[in-house]
């Protein structure tokens, strides 16, 4: 069966396009009698509003953009759920792309979502896009005066709404948990070492040893990319030094070294504590459990979708930066306080 357009029905009725679509979106313009009559034939001949034809109309698509760098990263999951509530209570609905840490890739997207498709968009940086300062396609969306939030993965060099982790802090007192049980020669093990996220919590991890009076060993240092062999590196790791405890920067970085430490017959956490960011369901149900930085990222994602919605709903009101605080859910894989 053919699908009956807005176009049919005005030819039907020697009215416009636009008296139609104001009739069948019950607009008070039309007249009573006119705009029931629409209705019903609309109705009879199973009439589904083209959303693409309503959004020119209307210029408003109800569709909140997102891009994350990472969706195997439990974090940007959690995030992706927050914004999905908080659109889906105002109406909205999202369209979600990854950019899998390519600028390229990154950059095709905004291209995509920047032709009138979205109302708006979220979105944490790719690693590259951060190493490389290229903002070049965020600029044309803030010139282009499309809605646009930032969160976690941030640059200074862009103008608009953001929502950050206090990823500075969260590496100083994770690592000052670690001297309070008693480790001296704590590693940091990141897949993220060159996004502002993993520097940030380097600085912090940098400014415990610092307060420590802990020489700081780049040795103790691991920043490893997806084609490096982690399994490799953590042996070099624990044959350099006596390790004994060890900071992975994402709940899998975290598992994966619980899983090598064990298999080289060291006894978490007696031997060496382990702590992982993100909590998500994977590091509750390994052995032990693992202690985890929790980045809170529902709520991020919470807020993140309600400062676009407010930007989208009042274009020209200040920006605003929202800081997350981290918290330490504490479980089996770190020794006890001492």
């Amino acid at each position: 069966m053919k699908k009956i357009t807005l176009k049919d029905i005005a030819l039907y009725f020697d009215v416009s396009i636009s008296t139609v679509s104001k009739a069948v979106n019950d607009s008070h313009e039309i007249s009573r009698e006119l705009k029931q009559r629409i209705q019903e034939y609309a109705k009879a001949h199973h009439y589904k509003p083209n959303k693409l034809a309503l959004n020119l109309l209307n210029r408003s698509t109800k569709t909140i953009g997102v891009i994350v760098p990472n969706i195997l990263n439990y974090f940007f999951v959690q995030v992706l759920y927050g914004i999905e509530k908080v659109a889906n209570e105002n109406g909205y609905n999202i369209i979600s792309c990854i950019s899998d840490e390519s600028y390229e890739k990154e950059s095709k997207t905004l291209e995509f979502l920047d032709s009138g498709t979205v109302d708006g968009l979220i979105i944490s940086l790719a690693e590259e896009t951060q190493v490389k300062e290229r903002m070049e396609g965020l600029r044309e969306i803030t010139e282009s005066q499309i809605p646009l939030v930032l969160f976690d993965r941030v640059s200074d060099l862009i103008e608009c709404d953001k929502v950050i982790v206090d990823d500075f802090e969260a590496g100083y007192k994770t690592t000052k948990f670690f001297f309070n049980l008693g480790c001296r020669n704590v590693a940091f093990v990141s897949p993220i070492g060159k996004s502002s996220v993993g520097k940030l919590r380097l600085s912090g991890y940098k400014k415990a040893l610092e307060e420590a009076g802990i020489p700081f060993d780049e040795k103790l240092v691991v920043n490893f990319t997806p084609k490096d062999d982690l399994d490799l590196l953590m042996s070099f790791l624990l044959n350099y030094k006596s390790i004994d405890g060890i900071l992975g920067l994402d709940e899998i970085t975290a598992v994966k070294i619980l899983h090598i430490v064990k298999s080289r017959g060291y006894n978490v956490p007696k031997d060496v504590s382990i702590v992982g960011f993100t909590n998500g369901q994977l590091s509750q149900y390994v052995t032990p459990s693992l202690t985890m930085v929790s980045q809170h990222g529902k709520f991020i994602g919470e807020k993140a979708a309600e400062l676009l919605i407010k930007r989208i709903q009042n274009p020209d009101r200040p920006f605003e930066t929202k800081v997350v605080k981290t918290s330490l859910l504490v479980r089996d894989s770190t020794k006890k306080l001492q």
